[in-house]
């Protein structure tokens, strides 16, 4: 076997700028050379075949192979191989010199993880970028200090509200339920993710419906409310619906990003007629990111993709509920969208997936205030109708930021009391930051 060395290099000796590097988890047969298996995977996403061509000169390799960086094995056998094992585990990081594909999401899921995704087990789970290709990326217009300017709230986190049920209303119904759930003090409304342009609720029959209810609201509790229309469509009819939407008054927009494309979404977000925030809806995620073995991880998928794709806040799946999400992938996804990423501004997490009041004091001690609360049936499920329910979620976060335990405050408010007794107050096993006995 022979590797050229150009492929095997400390990262160290890589020009600054030039590499975004991935991390892939990958498992073998034990019999496997990783070495070479590794540098098959550099080689074979950027510009080498499976034989020698004549035009891959060595100034063809300098300016455009991948190098592999870091080939660590999990558990690290050294000297010998057990008898009893059948498979064997790596983390290994191949840096890829960013100018052969630029800053589009497409030509970058292409290089990182394009044809290697059929390549058995390989699961990209990380990429690390350098400061010059995060400065070619605008990223949200508002984020979480522009929509906090724009509802006027700096001091806690914000809720959602979930039109539901999800499907079959009228542009009327809605704007029915809208007003109800406005009236409560949520701070954002969102149509679901199924909902976009049926013949019994269109677009734009929705917006000119939805938006004077919206400021009647308004005008009785004197906040303001977000309405998050759903605008999802191929390309350039999505554009249309964005252009529509606004200009009959909606004040924000919401995408399913996934189904979409990152780079459709870049084409709303970073378009300049476009004003209002975009909510990303993270549906399809699990396609991509729930196998152990392949596609890639969540939290970038979910939560940095998104973020650097140009939404202002994105639903992410949270493990209180109805699916099957882990507790530390959630935080990781959380995480990946407010932690500073060159000069692109953070996003608020939006927890969804069955989030009740009973969540809010997890919520803030895993994000602080900067965190969207998500519900539907929290809401529209509660006894004493959605405004109530929307009432119970403020009272919840008023009172954990105020120092009060929800248990204490459900005392003192019967809408929030009804509903802890009805779903439950989450309570985490938890030791203290450190603890290493997991």
């Amino acid at each position: 076997m022979f590797i050229d060395p150009i492929i095997m290099q400390y990262p160290e000796n890589l020009e600054d700028d030039r590499f975004v590097i991935a991390t892939y988890y990958c498992a073998t047969k034990p019999s496997t050379n990783v070495m070479k298996f590794a540098a098959a995977l550099a080689v074979e996403q950027t510009c080498g075949t499976w034989i020698k061509v004549p035009g891959e000169t060595p100034e063809v390799r300098e300016r455009a192979i991948g190098r592999v960086v870091g080939v660590y094995e999990t558990p690290a056998y050294q000297v010998a191989i057990p008898a009893d094992c059948t498979e064997r585990h790596f983390i290994i990081r191949i840096a890829y010199p960013w100018q052969s594909f630029g800053t589009q999401f497409s030509m970058l899921l292409t290089t990182v993880i394009g044809n290697i995704s059929s390549s058995g087990k390989v699961k990209l789970l990380d990429l690390q970028f350098p400061k010059a290709y995060l400065k070619e990326i605008q990223g949200p217009k508002f984020g979480v200090p522009g929509i906090r300017d724009l509802l006027g709230v700096h001091d806690r986190p914000l809720v959602n509200a979930m039109i539901k049920p999800c499907v079959g209303l009228t542009p009327e119904k809605t704007a029915e339920l809208a007003y109800e759930t406005a009236l409560g003090g949520v701070d954002i409304i969102k149509d679901d993710e199924l909902v976009q342009d049926p013949p019994f609720c269109r677009l734009i029959d929705r917006v000119k419906a939805v938006m004077p209810a919206l400021k009647r609201a308004d005008e009785e509790k004197g906040e303001k409310t977000l309405y998050a229309f759903n605008i999802t469509a191929p390309a350039l009819q999505m554009r249309e619906n964005a252009y529509r939407a606004i200009e009959a008054g909606a004040n924000a927009l919401l995408i399913n990003y996934n189904t979409v494309g990152l780079d459709t979404v870049r084409m709303i977000t970073e378009d300049p007629n476009i004003n209002v925030p975009v909510l990303g809806h993270s549906d399809y995620t699990g396609a991509v990111s729930e196998s152990e073995w392949v596609g890639m991880s969540a939290h970038m998928i979910n939560g940095k993709f998104p973020r650097m794709a140009g939404v202002d806040m994105a639903i992410c799946m949270s493990p209180y509920g109805k699916f099957p999400m882990m507790m530390d992938t959630f935080v990781h996804v959380g995480l990946d969208m407010l932690q500073p990423l060159g000069d692109i501004k953070p996003i608020f997490p939006m927890p969804g997936g069955g989030t009740t009041q009973g969540h809010i004091e997890d919520c803030v001690n895993k994000f602080g205030k900067d965190v969207i609360i998500s519900a539907g049936g929290a809401i529209h499920g509660h006894p004493m109708g959605p405004t109530k329910g929307a009432i119970a979620f403020r009272q919840g976060i008023d009172a954990v930021m105020a120092g009060k335990s929800l248990e204490e405050a459900g005392k003192e408010y019967e809408e929030l009391g009804i509903a802890l007794k009805l779903w439950g107050i989450y309570k985490e096993n938890k030791g203290g930051i450190f603890d290493l006995k997991g």
